[in-house]
């Protein structure tokens, strides 16, 4: 873990908004194709070179820049989604709430709803001060959310998706317009 946390960075950011910005210029790319591996966590340093990677590479720069500008952060890694698939995220805390970074979805809003992050499951995580890196097992939820505390994460996650679907469906005509002329250009 040395390399990951010792290493200067090129890129400052000053805020949330300054790491999405950096990452929405950033591609995914699995390891296999990118480094012909089945698993590599390039550095940050590495990473802000390439700007390309999978879901470890883009949590392992989003942590370094979220401690340097001061958070308690954590980076951690579990399974996500329907299927339970190997994943890396984020997780800050203030005032005493735990809040989830999603590097992967840079390009989706400054939030997501609630009900989005009852799908991460952390398995381990690692926080550094400074001075010491602490590393910490995590165990699998035991019960399930009470229906009365279920329902507003629901209404917040439809109008969430909602929202975000009609503004990707208002620039799809637009898309395929480029794309089309793009086409035609080349013929």
């Amino acid at each position: 873990m040395g390399r990951y946390i010792s290493q200067p960075l090129t890129v400052t950011c000053a805020t949330i908004r300054d790491v999405r910005q950096f990452l929405a210029g950033c591609r995914y790319v699995s390891d296999k194709k990118l480094f012909d591996k089945e698993e590599y966590w390039q550095p940050p340093d590495e990473f802000e070179k390439l700007k390309k990677g999978d879901c470890e590479d883009f949590a392992f720069w989003t942590w370094r820049q979220m401690f340097d500008m001061g958070f308690d952060v954590r980076l951690v890694f579990g399974r996500h989604g329907r299927y339970g698939t190997g994943h890396a995220w984020v997780e800050y805390f203030e005032d005493g709430k735990c809040f989830l970074v999603e590097p992967l979805l840079r390009r989706v809003g400054d939030t997501f709803p609630r009900l989005n992050t009852l799908r991460y499951t952390p398995r381990f995580s690692v926080s550094w001060d400074g001075k010491t890196l602490r590393y910490f097992a995590h165990k699998e939820p035991q019960s399930g959310l009470a229906w009365r505390r279920l329902t507003p994460l629901v209404w917040e996650y439809l109008r969430f998706w909602s929202w975000i679907w009609l503004r990707v469906f208002y620039r799809l005509p637009r898309i395929a317009w480029r794309i089309l002329r793009r086409k035609s250009d080349k013929d």
